[in-house]
């Protein structure tokens, strides 16, 4: 049926009609969506994308169409094709780029206050002892902040990402150098921000597990064992005090982003614990501050470099949108814990009330069955879910959401070669489809001889054995010296960073989280090889190039 899901859903012969291809969001939407999910990220994201590049009058692009298809996310660019309409959006868009520079830090934390603020009242809103009316005007009211956080989002993003692609144009022009050049990698790390902060805790809380005698639990027990034991310890007892206080703050976020079907640190501290154990296995030697210290370092030396091959006439205008787009890599790690995750989080522990609520009024089989419905189905049953039956539609979505998760979406839908189809988005010079979603198409080099082509996302060289992490809760298996093959990386992480010699990723960009993490850990990260995950095993070892985008297969 048309539109069972989202009225946004991809209809080939209208929708090919007004663009000519549509690109698969890999980095969000692989494994395909839950119906639920896919309802809130295609109505919300594609309000957020399209509200933000009008508000700021992107010059040559007005955000993002989006398309459901098989579970997968596909985006139209909508490009600005008129020479006066780009001029006059450009005017503009200087004009909206004045209190950025002016005061950054400013700008950006009165909007984070601002979901801050209302994320405090939803949190402790008390969804288990809530009547059926008071729980679906808290779900209305987390559908409300979904969408201003969308906008949010979007505005300061493509800000943020804006004057990145500005500085590297400048790079490009006045130093031959593009975001994959080491050089710049290097003026691009060295950065603090939240989510390196929340890792130091969970590294202090390592460090507490040592001295207090139970770091055992971590050493000798398997993940799920890990809080009984925990709880079992009187010595640990103000640990786990710790250990919550910073979980109720900290851990409205799950291992997937991009999805309401894992749970969150506060329904499940286990991938908490994953990651806290990973600081216990790298040792007391290991200190966040000092390795970023060095590269703070690394930095300051490369700006003084860089600012030196600068005409006197150009370099303070260099060096204020040099300090701008540095704001970039802590503000793509930031967003992703303070807006998506947050909004999330909130809205599976409504979700997984209503479940609950609907199982036991026999609407539904299974708790998780609320996540193969969307909102208007919630409303239908929700103040009296005994007279409802949501079991048919349920059946249904769930078949074929099996069916999609059994298949690859293809990387574009469209009547363009892959050629054409990349200068469309070079043409739209959009950031965070270049920067962020789909990046760069590596481009195979013969004389490297390599066995996988990519594009350069930190620089290095390293060889290790691989291990390959297709689900979150594998993250556990990973090992100190190993290379990490994944789809991609997410913000919940990070920690297992300080135990790679590397990193290869199917898809990503310089501004998306492998490559952010990467640098700060100073280790080699190769994206965009599309079949990493494919070609490479568990335990092969492979030479991963970061200089050159490149990884080479060192076992058959």
């Amino acid at each position: 049926m048309k539109y069972d899901i989202t009225p946004f859903e991809f209809d080939e012969k209208v929708d090919l009609e007004h663009h000519k291809a549509w690109f698969l969001d890999a980095t969000h939407s692989v494994p395909p969506w839950t119906p639920m999910f896919a309802w809130s990220w295609i109505n919300f994201c594609r309000h957020g994308m399209q509200w933000g590049a009008e508000k700021l009058s992107l010059p040559t692009c007005k955000g993002w169409d989006w398309r459901l298809k098989d579970g997968g996310g596909y985006l139209a660019l909508l490009i600005v094709d008129d020479p006066e309409e780009i001029k006059a959006r450009e005017k503009e868009f200087r004009r909206q780029l004045i209190p950025f520079i002016q005061d950054y830090e400013g700008v950006y934390e009165s909007y984070n206050n601002e979901l801050i603020e209302r994320y405090d009242v939803l949190r402790d809103f008390d969804v288990h002892t809530a009547s059926n009316i008071a729980l679906l005007e808290h779900f209305d009211a987390l559908i409300d902040v979904n969408k201003r956080m969308w906008e949010i989002h979007m505005y300061l993003m493509y800000l943020v990402f804006g004057v990145y692609i500005l500085f590297e144009n400048m790079c490009k022009e006045l130093l031959n150098i593009d975001d994959t050049h080491s050089d710049f990698h290097a003026l691009m790390r060295g950065f603090d921000n939240k989510v390196f902060q929340d890792d130091k805790r969970m590294w202090e809380l390592s460090r507490m597990a040592e001295e207090g005698g139970f770091k055992d639990i971590f050493t000798d027990l398997q993940p799920k064992e890990y809080l009984p034991a925990l709880q079992a310890r009187e010595e640990a007892q103000e640990w786990l005090k710790q250990l919550n206080e910073f979980i109720w703050e900290r851990g409205w976020r799950s291992n997937r982003m991009s999805e309401f079907n894992m749970p969150s640190w506060v329904e499940d501290v286990t991938p908490a614990l994953v990651n806290i154990r990973h600081f216990v296995k790298k040792g007391s030697q290991f200190d966040l501050d000092l390795e970023r210290k060095k590269l703070v370092q690394e930095r300051e030396e490369m700006e003084k470099t860089v600012l030196e091959k600068i005409l006197p006439e150009q370099r303070e205008w260099f060096k204020t949108i040099m300090e701008l787009a540095q704001k970039s890599s802590s503000f793509s790690e930031e967003h992703n814990i303070l807006y998506e995750f947050y909004t999330h989080a909130l809205m599976r522990r409504a979700l997984m009330e209503w479940g609950k609520r609907f199982k036991e009024a026999g609407a539904v089989n299974e708790v998780d069955d609320v996540l193969f419905i969307i909102p208007d189905e919630i409303r239908k049953a929700a103040i009296m879910p005994t007279h409802c039956n949501l079991k048919p539609i349920v059946e249904d979505r769930r078949r074929e959401w099996g069916e999609w998760c059994q298949k690859d979406n293809p990387p574009m839908i469209g009547t363009l070669s892959m050629e054409e189809a990349m200068g469309l988005m070079i043409k739209s010079n959009d950031p965070i489809v270049l920067k962020v979603v789909v990046g760069s198409f590596p481009v195979p080099r013969p004389e490297l001889k390599a066995d996988l082509y990519g594009v350069p996302g930190s620089p290095g060289v390293a060889e290790g054995p691989a291990r390959v992490i297709l689900n979150d809760e594998d993250l556990a298996k990973v090992q100190e010296g190993e290379v990490l093959v994944a789809p991609a990386t997410y913000p919940t992480w990070t920690p297992v960073f300080s135990l790679l010699k590397g990193v290869v990723v199917d898809r990503g960009a310089s501004l998306s989280h492998a490559a952010i993490v990467g640098r700060e850990y100073n280790i080699p990260v190769v994206m965009n090889v599309f079949v990493g995950t494919k070609q490479i095993r568990n335990g092969q070892r492979v030479r991963v190039d970061g200089n050159l985008g490149v990884v080479y297969l060192l076992e058959d």
